[in-house]
């Protein structure tokens, strides 16, 4: 008995050591049985052209609305807005108002709900019926989807995708709906800005408006440019790295 278990021991030694040295001499990973590779939406972009997308969500309040869209006519830049359906219904004249003055709109879901809670067919919906609700108004098909809360399952980035839909995240977080003072949400987001970043504001956020001319005139007197979250997305094929950083496929 006491021979055998010497045996086995000695085998899984040897088993080991050649895994390692396969692994160790190899492009080849060894993948082990359980191991998953999770679905990521997108955070950021591989560029280096210094192009950027500044995006709003939008859930509740319309009160700075009109501001935020004179402040990007006056600089010339682009945005996206990510717009829950209740707030598309409450609001269609801001819908459409923005759609013809070329801000992008995307579907922000149905009812703001914690979507990675849903079940798949709650998901469809909230996503069917959101995105509808805007090409209803905008004649343009919704192409882009932000979850709430920022919150996100392989299921429900998979449902997205089977209906044409990228789930879009953010690497810049400008806290706005923290009520923090304008300077101090330009600061934020002035410093955490690189290439291809995305960055996150509010339509409703209580200083956001304010800060809009700071962050504008310093970004692009470091030569960035402002394009929508579908213009700075890349074309072909790509991959998503594990930092939610989309890269052009090898």
């Amino acid at each position: 008995m006491q021979k055998a278990k010497i045996k086995i021991i000695v085998f899984l030694i040897v088993v080991v050591a050649l895994i390692s040295l396969v692994a160790k001499n190899s492009d080849l990973k060894p993948v082990f049985c359980g191991e998953i590779k999770k679905q990521l939406p997108v955070y950021s972009v591989d560029r280096a052209d210094k192009k950027i997308a500044i995006t709003f969500d939008c859930a509740w309040g319309d009160e700075y609305t009109e501001g935020i869209l004179a402040e990007v006519k006056k600089f010339n830049v682009k945005c996206t807005f990510f717009a829950v359906s209740f707030w598309v219904e409450k609001y269609p004249e801001h819908v459409k108002n923005l759609s013809e003055s070329g801000v992008e709109i995307g579907t922000h879901s149905k009812t703001h709900s914690h979507m990675s809670k849903l079940k798949k067919e709650d998901i469809e919906e909230e996503l069917i019926y959101s995105a509808k609700a805007i090409e209803n108004i905008t004649g343009k098909k919704v192409t882009l989807f932000r979850a709430p809360f920022g919150e996100y399952t392989d299921t429900l980035l998979s449902v997205a995708k089977s209906l044409d839909i990228t789930t879009i995240q953010w690497d810049v977080d400008s806290l706005d709906w923290k009520d923090l003072s304008a300077a101090e949400i330009a600061a934020r987001v002035i410093k955490k800005t690189a290439s291809g970043s995305i960055i996150l504001c509010h339509n409703n956020g209580k200083n956001t408006l304010k800060a809009l001319p700071i962050i504008f005139s310093d970004l692009l007197d470091k030569g960035y440019e402002f394009v929508t979250v579908s213009e700075l997305l890349l074309e072909g094929e790509t991959f998503i790295d594990s930092s939610g950083k989309q890269k052009a496929a090898l």
